[in-house]
């Protein structure tokens, strides 16, 4: 029986969307202790140094800080250990052949629970350069203004930009 319906946002990685391309996106389960995931229901968790590694044939995260549970004990885990991810042989295999590429990483987006489970979503990346953060920026400032303007003429309060002029 599921307990909680739903996904629930822990921690985002707005820098990883910043600084990279990203090329799919993939869903895994965490193999977590349960002082991670007393921390983690908490909504205390940062992505921003995280990336995936493969080892053995098997996944890993690493790099993401889950801080310690304030009530554990002795049996308190670790903030930044490398946790095991849980995907399809296939998607394994898939990942293994994309990231052997070369100039590929893998980086977790976001860490949320699902259904009552500990997700991570992974980014295939490709590094951006400097001129492409910028033009991704204004991009976006651009599309803020043009949302910005639109709600104001929706709204009535804007007219033309031009207040004061005697055109008649």
């Amino acid at each position: 029986m599921v307990k909680e319906i739903g996904k629930k946002l822990i921690a985002q990685n707005k820098k990883g969307r910043h600084d990279y391309f990203i090329d799919e996106v993939f869903e895994a389960g965490l193999v977590l202790m349960g002082t991670e995931v007393k921390s983690l229901r908490a909504g205390r968790a940062t992505l921003t140094d995280g990336y995936a590694v493969v080892e053995d044939g098997e996944l890993w995260l690493s790099g993401v800080h889950i801080p310690e549970y304030n009530e554990g004990s002795w049996t308190n885990h670790e903030p930044r250990r490398k946790r095991k991810l849980l995907l399809n042989r296939r998607e394994i295999a898939k990942l293994i052949g994309k990231l052997k590429e070369g100039g590929i990483t893998l980086i977790p987006l976001t860490l949320y629970f699902k259904d009552g489970k500990a997700k991570v979503e992974l980014g295939l990346a490709r590094g951006k350069k400097a001129h492409d953060k910028r033009a991704s920026l204004m991009e976006k400032q651009a599309s803020r203004e043009v949302d910005r303007e639109l709600s104001r003429r929706a709204s009535g309060k804007g007219g033309s930009s031009r207040r004061g002029s005697y055109e008649d």
